[in-house]
């Protein structure tokens, strides 16, 4: 369901909308798909994000397990 709501942009701005979304799109319509993707993009770039911390930190894990290790051989040398 849509719905209605105001938005002000400046006259530039609105000059570009309307030769990008030229006739296929109404301003309403390239807005809303615009939008639509940024959030889109927010979303994986969040998810992304949250994957590579998890990463990081059983890297993390696992190269201080491989240091001790390391450190156990060069002991019993």
């Amino acid at each position: 369901m849509k719905e209605k709501t105001s938005v002000t942009l400046s006259k530039d701005v609105l000059k570009d909308v309307d030769r990008l979304a030229g006739s296929k799109y109404s301003r309403s319509a390239f807005i809303e798909r615009v939008l639509r993707r940024y959030l889109r993009d927010r979303a994986k770039a969040a998810l992304e994000a949250r994957d590579l911390e998890r990463l990081n930190s059983g890297a993390d894990r696992l190269n201080r397990e491989a240091a001790e290790i390391l450190e156990y051989q060069a002991s019993e040398e």
